[in-house]
């Protein structure tokens, strides 16, 4: 599956390849990356705990799961198609417009520490005419830290929901060959 120009974002100037050292172009997999496989499609973001995202006692701070999976949700979609400043813009004859978060079902199962390396999964559950709901999950090694059932509506910049694109339908119906 081909991507979508500009999804992983341009290399800082300073940035070089020790190996070759020449400036890259764009960081490979900063937004994560899409997976096809017999289970379906979902995206993987790799967050590493930064002792930003801690509370007092060593521990991932709750709501930093909320920011992950908020970047998780973000490039899911951004990797199969949507562009968010299109979106803000108006493009396309389409009146502006964002994704909202409408309902939210988390659970926390197990604590995340510093340093550690963490994947946050995104998969489209279903979807209507506006809403689209998604299964997000942190997990390290495979196993469950933090779930969420996140529903997310399109709205206008008037506030009134707006219907999916075609196309992002579309791109939410596409099965791994």
């Amino acid at each position: 599956m081909s991507q979508p120009p500009d999804q992983s974002g341009s290399a800082p100037r300073s940035a070089t390849d020790p190996a070759s050292g020449q400036v890259p172009s764009r960081w490979p997999d900063l937004a994560g990356r899409l997976i096809e496989d017999a289970s379906g499609r979902r995206h993987i973001l790799p967050v590493r705990v930064y002792f930003e995202d801690t509370d007092f006692s060593g521990l991932v701070y709750h709501a930093t799961y909320l920011r992950w999976c908020e970047r998780g949700r973000s490039d899911f979609l951004r990797l199969i198609g949507n562009d968010h400043q299109a979106l803000f813009a108006g493009a396309a004859g389409r009146e502006p417009a964002a994704f909202v978060v409408r309902r939210m079902a988390i659970e926390f199962l197990r604590p995340a520490r510093i340093d550690e390396v963490l994947e946050v999964v995104t998969r489209a559950k279903e979807w209507s005419a506006a809403t689209l709901t998604l299964d997000q999950r942190v997990t390290r090694e495979g196993r469950d830290l933090f779930t969420a059932e996140v529903m997310v509506v399109l709205i206008s910049a008037s506030g009134k929901p707006l219907r999916l694109s075609a196309a992002l339908r579309e791109a939410l119906q596409a099965k791994p060959a």
